[in-house]
C-alpha cells in the first residue's frame, strides 16, 4: 500500500474508516494489533464518557505500523480473525475494554463495545 493510499484511508471520517475496517477484515481475515517486546498489547485510555480503556485494531500491518511510527518498542501483530472472534472479543469484552478501529493519526477513533463489533463482523462474513 502506497503512502498516499495510507494517507486517504486515514484522512476519512471515523464512520467511514470504520466500513473500510470491516471490509477489509472480512476480505482477509484477519486483525492487526500493536504489542511491545514482552507481548503485551497496547491499550489506550480515553477520558471522555468519566474514562474508559479501548484496543486500538487495524485491518493491515501498514495501518498499525503508521501508528506505531518511530516507538522501537511497539511492533504490529496479527490475529487470525476466527481467533480474534472467539478469544479476544469476549476476552475484551469481560474485562470491560472496548475496541477502538482504526485509529487516525490524529487520534480520532471509532470506539465501540467488543459484542457490537462481533454482530458487524459476522455480519460481514455472511456476505461472502
Amino acid at each position: 500500500m502506497s503512502k498516499e493510499d495510507l494517507d486517504a484511508i486515514l484522512g476519512l471520517e471515523t464512520e467511514d474508516r470504520y466500513d473500510y475496517f470491516l471490509d477489509v477484515v472480512g476480505e482477509e481475515r484477519e486483525v492487526w494489533i500493536l504489542v511491545n517486546s514482552q507481548e503485551h498489547f497496547l491499550k489506550l485510555h480515553s477520558d471522555e464518557h468519566g474514562g474508559f480503556e479501548y484496543l486500538p485494531v487495524w485491518p493491515a500491518e501498514a495501518f498499525a505500523a503508521a501508528y506505531a511510527g518511530d516507538d522501537a518498542d511497539l511492533a504490529p501483530k496479527s490475529i487470525a480473525l476466527p481467533q480474534f472472534l472467539k478469544k479476544w472479543l469476549p476476552g475484551l469484552d469481560g474485562d470491560g475494554i472496548e475496541v477502538g478501529i482504526l485509529p487516525g493519526p490524529d487520534k480520532s477513533v471509532w470506539v465501540m463495545e467488543p459484542r457490537e463489533l462481533e454482530k458487524d463482523l459476522r455480519e460481514e462474513l455472511s456476505r461472502f
